[in-house]
């Protein structure tokens, strides 16, 4: 990923599971096979999808309530690294970029965006999976949910990956799925992009973003009234 100095171009700020990426069904194989290792069932990738946004930690933590119960804090902790191993090791075996994502970014950068990668997934199994799916000549900067001290919703997670890019908020804009994504963007003080085909327990149309849309083949459209000046 290369870093661009100029400042006052505007920014894309883009998450990574249910936005770029439709990785349901690696994270569902990751934590099934960490929840039967301990006695539980497999969970499927429709309740994996009601899991992720909040962190690895969170979505381990979901798993073993939806299977009969969070155990111990101690338990839970060595859980959740045998999860990081187990997911690491198939980050990009199912897991496919979403279609038009590709096409979009490049006419984005053509255009004169910069884009950026903010998510609540670890960087190192973000960076690996943006550069297994080709993104990685489009993304310049990526910040992990660990990248931080804070990660989203907290809006330090996206302001201070825009300060390490050398770029101002009032220049960036927020492409989410979730919750989690527009409360960050909201409480930043960026516009807000939400896609419709995304993991969010909140249907997309009633997460108050600025626009909601149907395919990545619109966000260039939803972007040109949004664009900061």
């Amino acid at each position: 990923m290369s870093q661009m100095t100029e400042t006052r171009a505007p920014v894309l700020l883009c998450d990574l599971d249910g936005t770029l990426i439709d990785s349901a069904p690696d994270l569902a194989d990751a934590l099934s096979d960490l929840l039967t290792g301990a006695g539980r069932r497999r969970v499927s990738e429709d309740e994996v999808k009601a899991m992720v946004g909040d962190g690895v930690a969170v979505l381990v933590e979901r798993g073993f309530k939806a299977t009969g119960g969070v155990p111990g804090r101690e338990v839970l902790n060595t859980h959740v690294a045998s999860y990081i191993a187990l997911y690491e090791s198939r980050l990009t075996a199912r897991t496919r970029l979403y279609p038009g994502a590709l096409d979009a970014l490049g006419v984005l950068r053509a255009q004169g965006w910069r884009l950026a990668v903010c998510t609540n997934k670890p960087e190192r199994a973000s960076r690996e999976i943006v550069a297994a799916l080709d993104l990685g000549g489009l993304i310049e900067a990526l910040a992990g949910g660990d990248t931080f001290p804070v990660k989203k919703p907290h809006p330090g997670h996206l302001l201070r990956l825009l300060e390490a890019m050398g770029a101002a908020p009032g220049h960036a804009v927020m492409l989410g799925d979730s919750i989690n994504d527009i409360a960050a963007a909201r409480a930043a003080g960026l516009p807000a992009i939400a896609v419709s085909h995304g993991y969010g327990a909140v249907p997309a149309h009633d997460l108050g973003a600025d626009r909601v849309i149907d395919h990545l083949d619109d966000l260039a459209a939803a972007l040109a009234d949004l664009r900061p000046r």
